[in-house]
């Protein structure tokens, strides 16, 4: 299930709020990418592997601390639906949903990533029905259709 939560930005070197969603979910691995021309190297490649359709194994954390862009995901009917995200606004996409993600006019977005454990940056491109992540979230949004 794809969660959402809004939060103070300007705080969230010392935020108890973001604590408590850390401890609660044991994300215990954090850090922050920049995302433009000027300083992610091989920008070109990054945004166009960023917005190839794709899912992870694990959930994927993103925390907008600055800037903006969109999430999109696909939902039960296999439609995109698109996730405005801004500072403030942190997501959870569970394991096995196929999205991607673009910038959005700024071309401008600094965000913390958070896992369980050690990072896997592993996005595997659609299909990718094979597994397992996938057959459990097919599974989950069928459970919640009926």
């Amino acid at each position: 299930m794809t969660e959402s939560h809004q939060l103070d930005a300007d705080k969230y070197e010392n935020d108890p709020e973001l604590e408590k969603i850390r401890k609660e979910r044991n994300y215990s691995w954090m850090d922050i990418i920049t995302i433009c021309k000027d300083k992610l190297p091989n920008y070109e490649e990054k945004i166009k592997m960023f917005y190839e359709e794709h899912l992870h194994l694990d959930e994927e954390i993103r925390y907008i601390l600055d800037g903006s862009g969109y999430f999109d995901v696909r939902d039960a009917e296999d439609r995109w639906v698109r996730i405005s995200m801004e500072k403030g606004d942190m997501i959870t996409l569970p394991a096995g949903i196929y999205h991607r993600f673009t910038l959005d006019e700024q071309n401008y977005v600094k965000a913390m990533r958070l896992f369980v454990g050690d990072p896997v940056w592993t996005a595997y491109n659609r299909p990718a029905d094979h597994f397992e992540a996938r057959g459990q979230y097919v599974e989950f949004l069928a459970q919640t259709a009926a």
